[in-house]
């Protein structure tokens, strides 16, 4: 088996595991550390410091995955333009990639809405104002959350 294939489906799993294993970390450890009443008066701040820290792995995770899942298509035999030609999206296994690759665009881009428009709102203005921002930010971290396990089971089913 080809080194550069083994050490790209490595680091595929690696960032799938950093990806949603930080999000299961943000909300099993840290959300009830911080509603704990010695953390509450910081919690707010607490989360933003944590969310700002995990956004950056969060994009380097995504970046990587993008990377080696191009990189583990091809080296099923596909060549690059035929993510273009539509070529690898044919027969049963292509539209399970299919599937996989619509999700994976809509959690970029609901990733990008969370970490740079309304995550930032949520901690911007009056109290009414915030504690909108922040139900919309818990709301869209749930979905990317769920939508990520969707992708999980997606891609073991494409190795399966």
């Amino acid at each position: 088996m080809n080194t550069l294939y083994l050490a790209s489906v490595w680091l595929h799993i690696l960032a799938a595991t950093a990806w949603i294993g930080g999000m299961i970390f943000l909300v099993a450890v840290i959300v009830p550390i911080l509603r704990r009443p010695e953390t509450r008066d910081h919690a707010s701040e607490l989360m933003q410091l944590a969310g700002r820290r995990f956004r950056v792995v969060g994009w380097v995770a995504f970046a990587t995955l993008l990377v080696t899942g191009v990189l583990n298509v091809i080296h099923r035999g596909y060549e690059p333009t035929h993510f273009f030609t539509g070529e690898v999206f044919q027969g049963s296994w292509g539209r399970t990639l299919a599937h996989k690759l619509g999700i994976v665009a809509l959690v970029l881009v609901m990733s990008a809405l969370h970490d740079f428009w309304i995550g930032p709102k949520a901690s911007q203005g009056d109290a009414e104002s915030r504690e909108k921002w922040r139900t919309m930010a818990r709301a869209m971290g749930r979905t990317t959350f769920a939508l990520s396990l969707v992708i999980l089971a997606l891609a073991v089913s494409l190795v399966r």
